[in-house]
């Protein structure tokens, strides 16, 4: 993308990291700037990781597939990591996919390029760090698919940059946030299904999560997820992402910013006011809800269907929590399938 078309899209504060992150993936030395492959944590079926300046990060991914193979991203979310996505992998990659999960800021070997950067967890940096990514890596459109975190960042990506997203797999409703909106209250038994959040806007749990962010994952994973018998290693596995040193920091400022809590990056100021809009998204899309996910609206879609404005799926699967793909790669997989034959019909 251009540097007018990005500054268009964020504002003129954000034009200029964009433009810089675009110069030096398209520069002589810095193009594709992959370092030394990094080994993916132990059992894990993903080559090792790859890692490229995009923006203001050097960003971790995994990639799989033909070099020149239509492209999937994959985003995860909290707490989660890029193995959320490791069993649908082969399963796309199989159909000539070329298949890039990269780690969010703030997880995994995702870090800052400088150390001065503001660690900002807001849902419109995540999303330009999306669109970082895809020009670092020069992928013009991508079918994206995404949970919690990627779902919101998928969805933006969709709503604000549809010529870079040809098709959409989401979970868990339209997730793009409206701040103001988040000043009403749900009923009790939904609230309570985020405690987390609001332990998050004290003291006390900026201090737990930093003291205690294994078990504090896991425990929203058994919660997310009841039905999902995952073992120690699987979480295991997962949970080194969380030793990231920007982790905390990125975590505190996503829940407290939502909750009008914590400041954000005024670059974004325009961007997010586009969001608070609760902007439609026409690309075709799948969406898919956990039966289980206690995250997931009342009522099936109906109370966001009408932001869907282009070809459109929702599924609702039987037994599955929160954690779609890692719990069911196969129908998530198929979703993608689908999303992309959508653009063709």
């Amino acid at each position: 993308m251009d540097r007018r078309a990005f500054g268009k899209a964020v504002g003129a504060g954000v034009t200029g990291a964009a433009a810089a992150s675009t110069a030096a993936a398209h520069g002589a030395s810095a193009a594709r700037a992959t370092a030394p492959g990094t080994e993916a944590p132990p059992g894990s079926s993903f080559g090792p990781l790859k890692q490229i300046r995009a923006g203001e990060l050097n960003v971790g991914y995994a990639e799989a597939g033909p070099a020149h193979g239509p492209v999937v991203l994959l985003l995860h979310g909290w707490p989660y990591d890029i193995h959320s996505f490791e069993a649908a992998t082969p399963l796309l990659t199989a159909h000539g996919y070329r298949v890039i999960v990269p780690y969010l800021r703030g997880y995994g070997t995702t870090t800052f390029r400088s150390p001065k950067t503001f660690r900002n967890g807001e849902q419109a940096a995540v999303a330009v760090d999306a669109i970082a990514l895809l020009d670092a890596l020069r992928v013009e459109r991508a079918v994206i698919g995404g949970f919690d975190w990627g779902g919101r960042t998928a969805g933006i990506v969709a709503a604000q940059w549809p010529e870079r997203c040809k098709a959409l797999v989401s979970m868990g409703g339209y997730l793009i946030l409206d701040r103001k909106a988040l000043r009403q209250p749900a009923p009790p038994a939904k609230e309570y299904a985020f405690w987390y959040q609001y332990y998050f806007c004290t003291e006390r749990g900026e201090l737990g999560l930093k003291e205690y962010r294994h078990d504090l994952a896991k425990l929203v994973w058994r919660n997310a997820s009841p039905a999902w018998h995952f073992s120690d290693a699987t979480f295991d596995r997962t949970a080194k992402a969380f030793d990231n040193p920007d982790y905390v920091p990125i975590v505190i400022s996503n829940y407290r910013w939502r909750l009008e809590l914590a400041p954000g990056d005024r670059r974004y100021t325009d961007l997010e006011a586009r969001l608070a809009e609760g902007p439609a998204i026409h690309v075709p899309t799948v969406g898919l809800d956990g039966e289980l996910d206690p995250f997931t609206p009342p009522g099936g879609d109906a109370s966001y269907r009408d932001k869907y404005t282009g070809p459109y799926v929702h599924r609702t699967l039987k037994g599955i929590g929160h954690n779609v793909p890692q719990e069911a790669p196969a129908a998530f997989a198929q979703a993608v399938l689908e999303a992309d034959r959508m653009t063709r019909t």
